[in-house]
């Protein structure tokens, strides 16, 4: 394995790890009720409608081979996966994977 590998690797598992454990060291201080933290669950919300929204209009990969409305009846069948599944996001994302492959097998 070369040196730029293997420091890769050391430097990932380090912030990795590291910021686990600053996390777990602080949380014991932390009010969820707090403005600060409610911005942070709203940041991290919005990041990740923003990466859907991105993968839906602006797809990389296999998803350019699909067409809008296939993406968002995937979309759409995904999120009531999720409530129907009392918020699981493991079946929602494994339906979603595998309505994708059958919808776009039979185009």
């Amino acid at each position: 394995m070369s040196t730029e590998i293997f420091l890769a690797v050391i430097v990932t598992w380090a912030a990795t790890y590291l910021s686990r454990l600053l996390g777990m060291l602080t949380s014991t201080k932390i009010d969820e009720n707090s403005k600060i933290y409610r911005w942070f669950n709203c940041l991290a919300y919005s990041t990740l409608a923003a990466l859907t929204s991105r993968v839906l209009i602006f797809p990389n990969g296999d998803l350019m081979d699909t067409n809008y409305l296939t993406r968002i009846i995937v979309i759409l069948i995904a999120i009531s996966i999720y409530f129907l599944s009392k918020r699981n996001l493991v079946y929602s994302t494994v339906f979603s994977a595998i309505i994708l492959t059958v919808i776009n097998s039979q185009t």
